[in-house]
Parts: C-alpha cells; structure tokens; sequence
C-alpha cells in the first residue's frame, strides 16, 4: 500500500496534479454540441444530455481502487450542495493502473455502500485510446469542443460544461471537488 501511495504521488507531481485549465476568452466555433449527447447509465438506462440544459455539468473519470477513490465522499458532497445548479457525471475508467475492474453492479454496489453516491454514475468508458468514449473525444478534441485537447493523466480528472453547453474547465486530479479552484467555477 506504501508503494502504491508513493506512486500515486509521484505520478501526481509528475502530472501537475493539482492544476486547472480554463477556457481562453477567444472560443473556436465548436463542431459538436454537448447537448447532443445520449450515453448509458451505470443502470443501463439512457441519459440524453439535452435534459441538462440551463444546469452545470461536472464530469468524473472514476476509478474505485485508487488514492482519489475518497474524492467520491467530496463529489457526494458537492452534489448535496449544489445539486440544484450542478449535474455530476461520475465515468467509471479502468485506463489508468486497471483501478476500475468492477461490473456496473460492483460499482454501484461499491459507490453507494461505501460513498452514499446518489449523483448520476454513467456505464464504465474508457477515456483515452482507441475505444475512447464519444463523450470524452468529444472533451479532448478543439475542433469538437472549441478550445481544450487537455485528455485525463490519471483517474479523477474533472471536466466542468456551462449553463450554455460550453466546456469552460479541466481540473486534473489533484483539484478537489469541494476545492475552492472549483466551488469558485460554479
């Protein structure tokens, strides 16, 4: 466990892992709308991304076995605060160190019972390579979203969509979610 910590904090000064990215004032016209989006739920069911609409939306890349896994508690927290301005999307991701290698029931058997996650968990995706979910080649693409290629280093990077549709933030890992670099963004 020591050597895992050890790891996991080099690998995060390595990273710059507390660093956030903001939208430049000069936006690119984006290709593709976040609204646009219709992706499953860690409960098979779909969400349509239009029904976010007027709401700022946080996207998670999750993983239940790593040394961001208590950011889940700050995510649940976060939720209960501002859950009436803000969307959570928790992305169960195995691609950083196989931290992820639950089912969708483990998941949300883990989440809830160790977490109390009542925020919106999506189906397991992988964030980077060539299965890359639509929604995160959607996030890492200029051309698609305006502005960010910024992909996820590690597990718990955070992605932070406007009102409007607009992705205006990446926070890597480090950015806590009840961080004031955050809580100041909503």
């Amino acid at each position: 466990m020591k050597t895992f910590l050890l790891s996991a904090a080099l690998i995060c000064l390595f990273n710059q892992c507390t660093r956030v990215v903001s939208a430049p004032n000069e936006i690119v016209m984006a290709t593709t709308s976040f609204y646009d989006f219709k992706l499953a739920a860690l409960d098979g069911k779909t969400i349509d991304f239009s029904t976010f609409k007027g709401k700022k939306v946080l996207i998670v890349n999750t993983a239940s076995e790593c040394g961001f896994t208590p950011q889940y508690a700050g995510l649940q927290e976060l939720h209960a605060k501002h859950g009436d301005k803000l969307v959570i999307l928790g992305f169960p991701c195995n691609d950083f160190g196989g931290q992820e290698p639950g089912n969708s029931g483990e998941i949300a058997t883990f989440c809830s019972k160790n977490y109390g996650v009542s925020f919106q968990m999506m189906e397991k995706v992988n964030v980077k390579g060539d299965g890359k979910s639509p929604i995160y080649k959607w996030l890492t693409s200029k051309e698609a979203n305006g502005w960010n290629e910024e992909a996820p280093n590690w597990n718990f990077c955070k992605y932070l969509v406007d009102e409007q549709g607009k992705l205006i933030n990446f926070f890597t890992s480090g950015v806590k979610p009840m961080s004031e670099e955050l809580i100041s963004k909503l």
